[in-house]
């Protein structure tokens, strides 16, 4: 302890900070350690100090508590009567000191051995698998839960301290979330082959397109919230259902056409199951967004699987 520092300590008096009058649990280490061992110089290489920076310590704790601690002598370093009451309170401070460490590792393990991840379903269903495996790769121990949904639940579940990090494929982050773009997506027409828009010639307009009952996921997702601000919230819902994949499912049993994310449809266009309807005059392209609580940057797996999303 510096001058300037004894002299607050001393200020302080009774009723200052317990800093300012409790030693340090260093200084109460090495008091242990010349308790056990009955020399002061073998009590420094116990706890990684020099000699002189040990009897320095002992000295600055002596002037701390008003009392001695330590007698010196050529035979060794033993304990007063006052230092050895001193040894037995800061024995039961290190061991409580010791049990508080232990109990945040503890912590710190559970923390780093679990990831949740609250995901858009677009994203969730063509996208975090891959992100998962490799994450699987480098920390094999991580336990992964995944919680679905639109991308205002993701928001819900991620302010309400329900997961560690979100996917959301909206036109804008919600409040109370920070954000990074890891992927840009667009959202396509498509329509099953026998309907009378596979055979167009020409695209499609926004009027027109706003002018047709669609196949639409629910308010609240991201694919709704792009088209429904591309057509200026015109968007006719014809059915409205909760997944991607029931949409497509909807639309390929020749239902009706429905504005779908390009990732969600690659196996059905290339079978021919699905056709994609050329559109013009419609801003369809969107971000996916990783997201977090505003001011708590991902940390431990969370962080690792978003450094993967950029990968």
């Amino acid at each position: 302890m510096s001058d300037v520092e004894e002299q607050a300590a001393a200020r302080s008096g009774p009723g200052g900070s317990l800093a300012h009058r409790v030693p340090d649990l260093g200084a109460l280490e090495l008091l242990l350690a010349v308790a056990r061992l009955g020399s002061l110089g073998g009590a420094a290489r116990e706890v990684g100090i020099s000699q002189p920076a040990a009897s320095s310590r002992i000295r600055s704790m002596e002037r701390q508590l008003g009392v001695a601690l330590v007698d010196r002598s050529p035979r060794g370093s033993r304990l007063t009567d006052a230092g050895a009451l001193v040894t037995d309170w800061a024995r039961r401070i290190v061991e409580a000191a010791e049990a508080f460490d232990a109990g945040a590792q503890a912590l710190r393990d559970r923390r780093d051995s679990r990831l949740r991840v609250a995901a858009s379903m677009t994203i969730a269903e063509y996208l975090l698998p891959g992100w998962l495996l490799a994450l699987r790769a480098g920390r094999p121990d991580t336990a992964v839960s995944l919680l679905a949904g639109n991308s205002a639940a993701v928001a819900e579940r991620l302010l309400a301290g329900e997961a560690d990090l979100g996917f959301v494929e909206g036109v804008s982050v919600p409040a109370g979330l920070d954000s990074a773009v890891i992927a840009r997506d667009r959202l396509i027409v498509v329509t099953a082959p026998g309907h009378a828009w596979a055979r167009r010639r020409r695209p499609l307009e926004a009027s027109e397109l706003a002018a047709t009952p669609l196949i639409l996921r629910e308010k609240g997702s991201g694919t709704r919230q792009v088209l429904d601000a591309a057509l200026g919230g015109l968007a006719r819902p014809l059915i409205e259902l909760s997944s991607t994949t029931a949409v497509k499912a909807a639309v390929v049993s020749g239902a009706g056409p429905a504005v779908l994310s390009e990732l969600a449809v690659g196996e059905e266009l290339a079978l021919r199951r699905l056709v994609r309807v050329p559109v013009e005059g419609v801003a369809l392209a969107r971000d996916l967004r990783a997201v977090w609580p505003t001011g708590h940057r991902p940390v431990g797996p969370a962080r690792d699987l978003l450094s993967l999303t950029r990968g």
